[in-house]
């Protein structure tokens, strides 16, 4: 699979570059977050507090932005979530107030996790379904996300690399990570930039049915005939990011430094390694879902790397503990391009904006009780291991669930073939 063959068209470029600027970004303030708060001196369980609110604000903003997108207009709901991403990294930065910091936690856009937040992924996901063709879909959804994980695994070593430049160059391990958290900011703008050039075309196109007189909610949230589907949809892609919000890019860094005293240019090269992996197992998802099926795939390739997942902590050196992560991210995000198609497959045009942000919404806030339930582990290696444990286990059954509910459920695509 060639990136030449996927035909893209001006706004599928854009739409690839902006991913790219985000998730670098993304990358860039998750491996010194939960470091640089701790460094501005907050506590244990006002950073766990912290990491809860963000995810939680930032899923109230993108079922807002996401939910009228597509009737509102997908480029202003992109733009205003680039100013959301400035506003948070700038207060970020320049306070240590924690009233002040849950503002920005609230209203504002930002990564602890290193995954995507925010709006832009459900409108952008549906922009991309909607310029090229539905048996493109998955392998295009596959480079989206290789690209995203390329930036993030960038963002990471660019982050770790600068902070440690900055520390030999004189700063303190507080003003280092103060100037990644104003740079995150930059991005914004950077992001800001990139939208502004998104033509018309990326809009719901005027020929689509318009949504019936379903239950006022549901018109609320955008939906029409996928309600129920995107409710059920929802409710397990909660459960698995339940478990993966206890072993966030942040959290699993900071373990590695205070399990092994690893340095931020080392936990910055571990995370650029793990998502290089992430990025590039996806292609082989396209291929693995053209043969034997979307909803396979995700099962079949997230199971052993949940099994990994639980190996990690009890690694005896840091060596081991690397090796078995990074052989968790060759497979453990498999399940992502595929799960993002089989949820534009199964919803009308006119409501995948909606779809998938409310359902990336479910997984925003399934991650965000992660944080509070394990803020009293923070203050140990040997205690924040059980984050490990539970994510692993969560996530298998968040597997089970998923291949006992929606195996028989194909996309058009899979009917066709």
């Amino acid at each position: 699979m060639r990136l030449k063959n996927l035909f893209l068209p001006a706004d599928g470029r854009l739409l690839f570059i902006s991913r790219t600027v985000r998730l670098f970004a993304y990358g860039f303030i998750a491996t010194i977050l939960v470091i640089y708060l701790a460094e501005i001196g907050l506590s244990n369980n006002q950073i766990g507090l912290l990491l809860a609110l963000t995810l939680i604000g930032d899923a109230a903003i993108s079922l807002w932005l996401t939910t009228v997108a597509d009737r509102v207009g997908r480029k202003k709901m992109l733009v205003l979530g680039a100013f959301l991403m400035i506003f948070a990294g700038g207060l970020f930065a320049s306070t240590s107030h924690i009233d002040l910091l849950i503002v920005a936690a609230i209203l504002g856009v930002i990564s602890p996790s290193g995954n995507e937040v925010g709006p832009f992924l459900a409108i952008e996901q549906a922009a991309l379904s909607q310029v090229v063709t539905e048996q493109m879909r998955t392998k295009v959804f596959a480079w989206y996300n290789l690209v995203g994980s390329l930036a993030t695994a960038f963002g990471a070593l660019c982050s770790g690399a600068g902070v440690q430049l900055l520390q030999k160059a004189g700063f303190t391990l507080l003003s280092s990570c103060r100037v990644a958290v104003v740079s995150y900011a930059v991005f914004g703008f950077i992001l800001l930039s990139v939208f502004y050039f998104l033509s018309s075309n990326i809009e719901v196109r005027k020929n689509n049915p318009p949504a019936n007189p379903f239950p006022r909610l549901c018109r609320w949230l955008g939906l029409r005939h996928s309600t129920g589907m995107v409710v059920k949809l929802s409710l397990l892609f909660a459960l698995d990011a339940l478990g993966g919000g206890f072993v966030m890019q942040s959290i699993v860094s900071y373990w590695f430094h205070i399990r092994f005293g690893a340095e931020p240019l080392f936990l910055g090269g571990i995370f650029w390694g793990a998502n290089m992996l992430a990025g590039f197992s996806g292609l082989i998802a396209a291929k693995m879902a053209a043969r034997i099926g979307l909803i396979k795939t995700m099962v079949f390739t997230h199971v052993p790397s949940n099994v990994l997942l639980i190996l990690v902590p009890l690694m005896p050196n840091v060596f081991l503990a690397v090796a078995v992560l990074l052989l968790r991210f060759g497979v453990s995000q498999m399940d992502v391009p595929t799960r993002q198609s089989y949820t534009m497959a199964v919803v009308s045009p006119d409501e995948r904006s909606a779809a998938s942000g409310i359902t990336n919404v479910a997984r925003t806030l399934g991650a965000s009780i992660s944080p509070l339930l394990i803020a009293p582990l923070f203050g140990s290696a040997v205690t924040l291991r059980i984050a490990f444990f539970a994510a692993g286990g969560l996530k298998l059954a968040y597997d089970f669930l998923l291949y006992q509910g929606f195996q028989k459920i194909k996309p058009m695509e899979e009917k066709q073939a």
